[in-house]
């Protein structure tokens, strides 16, 4: 008899539910990612594929490394760490098949899921359809795998330091004030790192505890940067950063403690590489201010908006050879001298490796140009629904537009320009909800935009709820 996923937890490039209720180790044992993948290699029939494993501060891992042994994978583990490790020790193997990091990022601990790195791109619903439902129907020689552990996985975590450019400014930064130092096992350790950086360093919340008791681990929600703009003012510190709860997605505050949101700290890094690297292309999601992609073609760069989705930029910056992405949500891809996957800590490190000059882009980039926007606006609608009522906002705005509308980009979602700015809204990828935001240069154009997305939802027969978190 088939295997049985529950219809919930495939999502766009990772798989996500909750422990004990949509997830579990059956799933882990007949999910046919690696094996498919393995089978189309040869692996299976003479060994079994290999992949690495790694986990995030998560409470439920081993009944996972337990399964993927089980569906007949050779698994290596790395052991505890940031999700970018997991991409580095993929992507440094050849041998390797494939990687899986069972995390959760900032939210609750029975809410896990494992994002995939299968040969570098991880768009599950696209490459296995059939995981919506059962598991494989393909006839697979059944064994059982064996797990190992990495030799030196502190090699792992030192080793992407050692490609990018040595700081060569003469002005050390005061300083980065780094919260939530995501997934290392040893403050040691976390100590070793902040010393090979240029600058002075103070660390907060070294302490890994998968469930957060200091306060969320998510860096785009502005109360929970609190006990960082706290030390900023404390040590008269030039800015601050924050990760979530694996390490991709990075936050930031500037030396008075105002957030830096995701599109301006792209706007920040843009900056500074397109010094070196003119004519590049610079990819933001359809949820950036438009001051960015402005701020972009005046530096000299080519502004390409693309889907939101982490897995979905990477695939983008290899198409197109983009040096540089980021998300509103704070995933930033480097691609210049790293390896262009999203890694907070290497995104943090870049804030302190900017040259003399630029700790005043930080303060910059909240008033080129003055705009007003809303953050992100989550409300919850059902996993079907969302979809269907995406497809009805995007067939009336094609098909009657109405005269306020100047142009609608359907890239992901839909994002609406007119007179008094845009606005967006598009299907979350992995979560039951959609998303809203809206950017205008008045209080009263702002209002305008949020009637119009207002009145969209009521045509489908939906509302604005309450915001909800990642």
């Amino acid at each position: 008899m088939k295997h049985q996923f529950h219809p919930t937890v495939v999502r766009e490039y990772d798989i996500r539910g909750i422990i004990g209720e949509t997830l579990g180790a059956d799933d882990a044992r007949d999910w046919p990612g690696f094996r498919h993948l393995a089978a189309r290699r040869g692996r299976l029939h003479r060994g079994g594929g290999l992949c690495t494993a790694g986990s995030a501060r998560r409470c439920s891992n081993t009944r996972w490394f337990e399964g993927l042994t089980a569906s007949g994978c050779d698994v290596v583990r790395i052991g505890m760490g940031a999700t970018p490790m997991l991409y580095y020790a993929e992507a440094s193997d050849e041998e390797v098949d494939g990687g899986i990091q069972i995390t959760g990022s900032h939210n609750p601990p029975e809410l896990q899921w494992l994002q995939d790195g299968v040969s570098g791109a991880s768009v599950l619903r696209r490459r296995y359809p059939e995981a919506r439902g059962t598991g494989s129907r393909r006839r697979i020689r059944q064994r059982h795998g064996q797990r190992h552990h990495a030799r030196h996985p502190w090699r792992v975590c030192r080793a992407p330091a050692r490609r990018p450019r040595r700081d060569r400014s003469r002005q050390a930064r005061r300083a980065a004030a780094s919260a939530g130092m995501p997934g290392m096992r040893r403050r040691a350790r976390l100590e070793a790192l902040a010393a090979r950086l240029p600058g002075e360093h103070h660390l907060l919340f070294t302490e890994v505890d998968g469930h957060f008791p200091n306060h969320h681990p998510d860096p785009t929600v502005e109360a929970n940067l609190a006990d960082l703009r706290a030390l900023v003012a404390d040590k008269n510190l030039d800015f601050g950063v924050a990760f979530d709860g694996d390490g991709d997605r990075i936050g930031a505050i500037d030396g008075t403690g105002r957030v830096i949101w995701g599109d301006q700290l792209l706007m920040i890094y843009a900056e500074d590489l397109l010094k070196n690297r003119p004519h590049s292309t610079i990819i933001a999601d359809v949820k950036a201010s438009r001051a960015l992609f402005d701020r972009v073609a005046e530096l000299g760069g080519e502004p390409l908006m693309w889907k939101t989705g982490h897995s979905l930029i990477k695939s983008k910056m290899k198409e197109t050879g983009a040096p540089l992405a980021g998300e509103m949500s704070g995933h930033v891809f480097f691609a210049d001298e790293y390896y262009g996957f999203d890694d907070a800590l290497y995104a943090g490190y870049g804030c302190s490796r900017l040259r003399p000059g630029s700790a005043n882009r930080y303060r910059a980039a909240r008033a080129i140009p003055p705009m007003l926007n809303t953050p992100e606006l989550r409300f919850q609608v059902d996993e079907v629904r969302k979809f269907a009522a995406m497809a009805e906002i995007a067939g009336r705005l094609i098909t009657n537009p109405g005269p306020e509308v100047e142009s609608v980009n359907a890239t992901s979602g839909v994002r609406v320009n007119t007179a008094d700015g845009w606005w967006l809204v598009r299907a979350s990828n992995t979560q039951d909800v959609l998303v809203a935001r809206a950017e205008s240069e008045t209080p009263e154009g702002l209002e305008r935009l949020l009637a119009q997305i207002d009145a969209q939802l009521a045509a489908s027969g939906l509302e604005r709820g309450k915001s909800v978190g990642h």
